[in-house]
């Protein structure tokens, strides 16, 4: 028996494993892309949705202190926006993106919260430093730590994958969050939460990402030593593994023909829109997970299951 599926304006017929898999799926955005890394948001086509009017805060995070590296756009903002709902202070820290920074702080402090801009470079150990001395300043305690930031590139081959490439690479998405955790631990008291984005990629194996790959791994194996190391402090370790979220590092990373079809290998046959990963943050962060630590939640639309 033959099975079409619509896959675009295409149609074939594919026979997975487990018997016959749809390819019908939901295009979120057309063909673009950006030659900047990590992304701007403010020029999507059509913007991210990162808040859920419907979503109600109960004070999950009141008084708590967060610093959410990338949280001026994509998973970092609707993060930013969940936190402060539920009560959170939240310290921003982007590379570049100044407006996108600015738009995100603007909207937080519509809602009645309070946001700090930190602009500058987590890949140098000085300015991380730098992060959490102007959190102390400005809120006198740190009770979160997102380790959100990092960049992506497109690569057919791994000869393609220049030196400066991967070393960029590795120092963004890797150093960086070593550098700030390291910097951010003198300052967590019980009860604390640090939360890793790792990514999908890392459990299938994306062949046009292998720098990128390699460094979402590194942060799997970082996540689960560093629970280990601080279980008995009862400060908690865990990571997300996100699936396609129309962000702007998607933009930014694939070539304009490839955005329409992202997401489509998810079970659920579409991408996803920031603010449905907000709430796994969230999660993360409160006492709802207060036996969790040292795992890594996987949010893709059943795209890697297991």
């Amino acid at each position: 028996m033959d099975y079409d599926y619509a896959f675009g304006n295409d149609y074939y017929n594919y026979y997975g494993d487990y018997g016959i898999k749809s390819t019908v799926y939901d295009i979120l955005a057309p063909e673009q892309s950006q030659n900047i890394q990590p992304g701007m948001e403010y020029v999507m086509n059509p913007l991210p949705i990162f808040d859920n009017p419907e979503y109600k805060g109960s004070g999950k995070l009141k008084d708590k202190v967060a610093i959410i590296t990338g949280g001026d756009s994509g998973l970092g903002r609707a993060c930013s926006i969940a936190f402060v709902k539920e009560g959170a202070k939240v310290v921003i820290v982007y590379y570049d993106e100044y407006k996108d920074a600015n738009d995100t702080k603007e909207y937080i402090e519509s809602l009645g919260g309070e946001c700090l801009l930190i602009m500058g470079d987590i890949t140098n150990h000085n300015f991380c430093r730098e992060i959490v001395n102007k959190t102390l300043e400005k809120f006198g305690k740190i009770d979160v730590l997102v380790n959100n930031a990092g960049v992506q590139y497109q690569a057919d081959k791994l000869e393609e994958i220049s030196d400066k490439q991967f070393d960029w690479t590795m120092k963004v998405n890797v150093y960086g969050m070593f550098y700030l955790t390291k910097e951010v631990l003198p300052y967590l008291r019980s009860g604390a939460s640090i939360i890793n984005l790792s990514s999908v990629t890392t459990f299938y194996g994306d062949p046009q990402l292998i720098d990128y790959v390699s460094t979402k791994g590194a942060i799997v194996g970082f996540t689960r030593a560093l629970a280990r190391n601080l279980a008995l402090k009862n400060i908690r370790v865990n990571a997300i593994a996100p699936g396609f979220f129309w962000t702007p590092l998607q933009p930014a990373c694939w070539e304009a023909d490839k955005i329409p079809s992202l997401g489509a290998d998810a079970a659920m046959a579409r991408g996803a829109n920031p603010y449905e990963l907000a709430p796994t943050f969230v999660y993360l962060a409160s006492s709802d997970s207060s036996y969790v630590t040292g795992q890594v939640l996987h949010v893709n639309g059943g795209e890697v299951m297991g």
